[in-house]
């Protein structure tokens, strides 16, 4: 039996000591673990959703947000390793995806385990070129309008100026992080890839989220679900449920990580 150690990285809204796997779920642009606390009422009883808390938010409010994403990955990687005694999987939605996809590679390069599992969501594969121009550093006025365009940020939000403007710096440097990303050319993992998007997101489209595929020797699933960039609100229960399919091949796994191999046995 294990238990998640005391760190601001993490907070399980529900522990689960007894489970075989943890599943870290990392939040889009603005958001904050808050976006999982349900997750555990959908998927199997043998996996612990252990949301992450990034800087700048929930009860790291008064910590300042990465602006790159490369600082960032380091020292959440960090704050992972205590946690990877038993195995893992990683989900992450938009901003989320890169973070956990890039926390994948590094673990992989420092020669520790790689997740089980990679859920991605609501972003095109790491390695296409960004298409649209960097909205960060708009004037307020311009950038609250691509916040309203995108359709993730409360509607409450824009009528209270007061929280608006509270929000603002966490907004732009959580969008300067994903725009100024830059996918540096590495061989693919080796874990399973799943990978998500919503099938009227304008954005993100089926054609560039399908090349995750690019990033991984071992199987790949896409599936689209009803929606647009954040269809994770409105069609929670059908991604968890396609979640759910793969994580059960999981139950009951005591598997180890092989260092010499670099695989779960």
């Amino acid at each position: 039996m294990t238990t998640m150690l005391a760190t601001p990285w993490f907070l399980p809204f529900k522990p689960n000591p007894e489970a075989d796997l943890r599943l870290f779920c990392f939040p889009y642009a603005g958001g904050s673990s808050t976006v999982f606390h349900r997750w555990h009422d959908y998927l199997p009883a043998h996996v612990e959703v252990c949301p992450v808390q990034l800087t700048g938010r929930g009860r790291r409010l008064g910590e300042q947000p990465y602006t790159r994403l490369p600082p960032l990955v380091q020292d959440a990687a960090q704050g992972l390793l205590p946690h990877l005694e038993k195995p893992f999987a990683f989900f992450g939605h938009s901003m989320g995806a890169l973070i956990c996809f890039e926390i994948a590679r590094w673990l992989r390069n420092q020669g520790q385990c790689e997740p089980l599992h990679l859920f991605v969501s609501g972003r095109r594969a790491p390695q296409l070129p960004p298409t649209d121009p960097a909205t960060f550093n708009l004037p307020d006025e311009e950038f609250v309008e691509e916040l309203r365009r995108l359709n993730g940020t409360p509607q409450e939000l824009f009528l209270n100026d007061e929280l608006m403007q509270l929000m603002m710096p966490l907004l732009r440097a959580d969008f300067e992080l994903v725009q100024t990303y830059a996918c540096n050319a590495e061989p693919p993992l080796t874990c399973p890839i799943s990978a998500f998007g919503g099938l009227h997101d304008e954005k993100e489209v089926r054609e560039d989220i399908d090349r995750w595929r690019e990033q991984t020797t071992a199987s790949f699933l896409l599936r689209m679900f009803p929606g647009d960039h954040f269809y994770l609100n409105s069609a929670l229960p059908q991604l968890l449920g396609a979640m759910a399919q793969e994580l059960w091949r999981y139950r009951g796994a005591r598997l180890r990580w092989n260092m010499n191999a670099h695989r779960w046995e």
